[in-house]
């Protein structure tokens, strides 16, 4: 892939385009040099772009998960749900051990978020959420030709992906279990795997499990 391009998917280690979230990093590595502290890059299959049929979009690394290890949802409980839920229906293969070289596969998917930087307290405001969108999210969205479905983690990540396809957020209102159709993709929603979804129960393990049995059913075995 020409650098041009991949400049388009993926945001420079050194960041600049959200002030806030530039600065809060570059706190955190002078705290802690040892972590990865950077925009956190899209974790693909081995094989690469071309064999994602699905994406799965969260909002934002987490501090001392992704922001610290450098792989999404990887470090903290969301990622433990997460790639678990993969494994059990055939997007993962291995054993994840929330550390990057854990040797973990995805198979047909792909994991990224709609704003690449950790935001303070978990929480990127709204110019944030549209700088990330128009400068890396929608231009992410065309790399991967033969995409069928999209699984957006919690309303911030499913507006966004919908704006980044180029749809009006009322067109497709975030539910957790939805399936809607977006041209010749098919939009899944869930709400986020965080430990505080599922410590309140808003979220269970199973009803997890049945978004993916879902997404599995549609993609086909």
């Amino acid at each position: 892939m020409a650098r041009a391009a991949l400049e388009l998917e993926e945001p420079s280690r050194d960041c600049s385009h959200c002030p806030r979230l530039n600065a809060f990093i570059g706190d955190w590595r002078e705290r802690e040099p040892e972590w990865f502290n950077g925009p956190v890059p899209t974790f693909l299959p081995r094989q690469g772009a071309d064999a994602v049929r699905v994406l799965i979009v969260g909002l934002a690394p987490g501090l001392r998960g992704a922001n610290r290890t450098g792989r999404p949802f990887t470090g903290d409980y969301a990622g433990t749900l997460l790639y678990g839920t993969l494994t059990r229906f055939g997007f993962a293969r291995g054993v994840f051990d929330a550390r990057p070289d854990d040797g973990l596969e995805l198979v047909d998917a792909a994991v990224t978020n709609a704003v690449r930087c950790v935001p303070p307290e978990n929480k990127p405001v709204g110019a944030e959420v549209r700088t990330c969108r128009e400068r890396f999210l929608a231009p992410s969205l065309t790399r991967f030709p033969n995409l069928k479905a999209i699984l957006t983690l919690g309303t911030i990540a499913h507006q966004s992906t919908v704006r980044a396809l180029g749809y009006p957020v009322r067109q497709f209102p975030f539910a957790h279990g939805a399936e809607q159709d977006a041209g010749q993709l098919r939009i899944f929603s869930s709400y986020h795997c965080s430990r505080y979804n599922t410590n309140t129960g808003k979220l269970t393990e199973e009803m997890f499990v049945e978004v993916f049995r879902s997404l599995r059913e549609y993609l086909g075995q």
